[in-house]
C-alpha cells in the first residue's frame, strides 16, 4: 500500500511561486504514475498534472506555469507552481496511479495541502 503526504502549501501573492511536495511511503513508487489535482471552494475536483516514468501532461489552465517532476530515489513528486494567480487557490492533492490499465486509476490520495493566492 502507498501513503501520500503533501506539503509546501501556503499563502502567496499573485505572481509568486510555490513548490509542493508529495512524499510516498512504500517501495513501489517507481511503478506509479503520480498526479496532482486541486479543488477550489464551490468547485469540483480538477486535474492539474501527471507524470509517469518521464512523460508529463498538464491541464490547459496551468500549462507554461506549473512543472511536475519526480525524484524516485526520494519517493517524492513535486509540483513547481510559478506565476500563481488567484484562481489557483485550492486544496491541492497528490494521487498515485498503478498504471495497470490504459485509463488512469488513482488508487491512493494524500490529505491535501492548501494553496491560497492573494490578489
Amino acid at each position: 500500500q502507498v501513503q501520500l503526504v503533501e506539503s509546501g502549501g501556503g499563502l502567496v501573492q499573485a505572481g509568486g511561486s510555490l513548490r509542493l511536495s508529495c512524499a510516498a511511503s512504500g517501495r513501489t513508487f517507481n511503478n506509479y504514475a503520480m498526479g496532482w489535482f486541486r479543488q477550489a471552494p464551490g468547485k469540483e475536483r480538477e486535474f492539474v498534472a501527471v507524470i509517469r516514468w518521464s512523460s508529463t501532461f498538464y491541464a490547459d489552465s496551468v500549462k507554461g506555469r506549473f512543472i511536475i517532476s519526480r525524484d524516485n530515489a526520494k519517493n517524492t513528486v513535486y509540483l513547481e507552481m510559478n506565476n500563481l494567480k488567484p484562481e489557483d487557490t485550492a486544496v491541492y492533492y497528490c494521487a498515485a496511479d498503478r498504471m495497470l490499465r490504459l485509463s488512469p486509476q488513482y488508487d491512493f490520495w494524500g490529505q491535501g495541502t492548501q494553496v491560497t493566492v492573494s490578489s
